[in-house]
């Protein structure tokens, strides 16, 4: 494997308008680094990061206008304060050589696509029995995800997870069982979260977290790697390891 790009070379042999992902990691690990956890965090539920080029001249930096799209009920999380932070963190890694200022930054939240029963999903997503479970997931039709146990998935992957835990979960005995927690939300430090699975046992808790496609985005690991660590300084055991091997082990025996 070779090493990675500097942010620099990045920024140098690409269109400025496609590196806003690569230029918040590192704004959002130096803050980290120094010390802001709140900002660093918050940056980590940022979607999607676009650049818009406001002003040029020939005399002074490119000034940019940063949007970034996050979930709906996050936005207000990104704080005026907050907010300038962030600014303060990008205009602090950008290469000396690299002539661009941030004008303002923007948040705006994920516009959905509601299907055709969209009534009836929201009155039932805020009916008499209110769920924290999967509330993203259940705005979509159910024929779009899976569903068992009157639990929802996001997908096929989480789907075949749940189902290798639960066979785990049925050799145990009684007092020996464990918990499965699929998509619950939860409230750490300045954020809040949605792990795929957080699996008791014993009075001990770890997530389980599957691979989607944004976590192959170039700075996405920094992103998680804050996250993993607010996790385990919440008491949860951010990896999962042995469960998530036996996971692995039998999903892969059935696909071969």
């Amino acid at each position: 494997m070779g090493e990675a790009l500097s942010l620099a070379d990045i920024m140098e042999t690409n269109p400025i308008d496609q590196v806003g992902e690569q230029w918040l990691a590192a704004a959002a690990t130096l803050l980290y680094q120094q010390g802001d956890t709140e900002a660093a965090i918050a940056a980590t539920d940022v979607l999607a990061v676009d650049l818009t080029l406001w002003n040029s001249n020939e005399y002074e930096p490119d000034e940019y206008m940063v949007y970034f799209t996050v979930e709906p009920n996050l936005v207000a999380q990104f704080t005026e304060a907050v907010l300038s932070r962030i600014e303060g963190g990008m205009h602090a890694v950008v290469p000396r050589r690299a002539s661009m200022r941030i004008d303002s930054i923007e948040v705006s939240p994920v516009v959905p696509v509601p299907s055709a029963d969209w009534r009836k999903q929201l009155r039932t997503a805020n009916g008499p029995m209110p769920t924290n479970q999967a509330r993203r997931v259940r705005l979509e039709p159910e024929n779009q995800h899976p569903t068992e146990d009157d639990l929802h998935f996001t997908n096929e992957w989480e789907h075949r997870v749940y189902q290798v835990l639960k066979e785990r979960q049925a050799t145990l005995s009684d007092s020996e069982t464990i918990g499965i927690m699929p998509l619950g939300r939860m409230r750490l430090l300045g954020s809040t979260r949605e792990p795929d699975f957080l699996v008791t046992y014993r009075g001990r808790a770890g997530v389980i977290e599957m691979d989607g496609l944004h976590h192959g985005k170039p700075g996405r690991a920094s992103s998680d790697s804050s996250r993993d660590s607010l996790m385990i300084n919440a008491g949860l055991n951010g990896s999962a390891a042995s469960m998530f091997a036996m996971c692995t082990r039998k999903l892969k025996s059935r696909s071969s």
